[in-house]
């Protein structure tokens, strides 16, 4: 079964009375290059476990199987699953789980279904209305991963990926850097997709630190100095801070002076060291 074939795809999903979802981001996969690549970029074993998010009609899961010791996918819509049990038939090492990413307990997830296993990874093709909030999850949540690979929105993985410090930074660029090293590892054209969207995608790969990068002695106000810090990039750093975490202006600006910072910088020219200090001294 050719699931990059448009005709069999289509035939496929009016078999089963399947129309796409708009408020699901529902996007297929049809490119035979692009799953593939993905797959074999996780460097996966007998002894890797992957989590899938939004396995759609089987594309990547079928690749991802093929190199995998043990493959969950995680299936919000239901609709989907008659489709899986036709186009994944033949698997053994996959099991299909209808959970939202965003609520299933995955640290319970990951002991339940992945005893045994050396290292769990993630990959998936996102929606793009919750690429940040899924990898935001998966970064924070403290959960036992070593990789995720994901197709996002091209303009969201160029932030994701960005160095911290430059014009395309952002809070969730700060993040990203403070849990894991991040690469794009290639583009993904529009025509990839059935149905087709309207903007260019990239595939990135987070790889956790294995142990702590940066000291922070407080890390929830480390991240919300971060928030609010870009929460109105318009004004300068110093005025974001002030205006938002409810601190004020004359000590958020003897911080400054303090680290020898330009109290007229904005949030995207700060370092990741100048997020810490400046957390730290107010």
């Amino acid at each position: 079964m050719n699931l990059y074939d448009y005709n069999t795809v289509k035939r496929i999903l009016s078999h089963h009375g399947f129309t796409f979802s708009k408020a699901l981001g529902q996007n297929f996969l049809i490119d035979p290059d692009v799953c593939p690549q993905m797959a074999q970029s996780l460097n996966a074993d007998d002894k890797t476990g992957v989590i899938e998010v939004g396995p759609g009609i089987g594309v990547l899961t079928k690749e991802l199987c093929k190199t995998a010791g043990k493959v969950v996918a995680l299936e919000l819509d239901k609709r989907l699953f008659p489709i899986l049990d036709e186009t994944l038939a033949g698997f053994d090492n996959l099991e299909v789980v209808n959970a939202d990413v965003m609520k299933v307990d995955l640290k319970s997830l990951i002991d339940e279904k992945f005893a045994g296993f050396n290292s769990i990874k993630v990959c998936a093709n996102l929606p793009y209305y919750i690429t940040s909030p899924v990898i935001m999850t998966l970064l924070e949540s403290n959960l036992a991963i070593d990789e995720i690979v994901v197709m996002v929105q091209k303009e969201a993985g160029e932030r994701l990926c960005a160095e911290v410090g430059t014009r395309l930074a952002g809070a969730v660029t700060v993040t990203v850097n403070y849990y894991a090293d991040s690469e794009i590892l290639f583009e993904v054209g529009k025509d990839s997709f059935m149905p087709s969207p309207k903007v260019d995608s990239v595939v990135i790969k987070l790889t956790l630190h294995k142990e702590r990068k940066f000291e922070v002695r407080d890390e929830k106000r480390f991240f919300t100095t971060v928030k609010c810090a870009f929460s109105q990039r318009r004004k300068t750093a110093l005025n974001s801070i002030s205006n938002t975490m409810g601190v004020s202006k004359d000590k958020v600006s003897t911080a400054f002076d303090t680290l020898g910072l330009d109290t007229n910088i904005r949030a995207e020219k700060l370092k990741m060291e100048d997020f810490i200090k400046i957390s730290e001294l107010i």
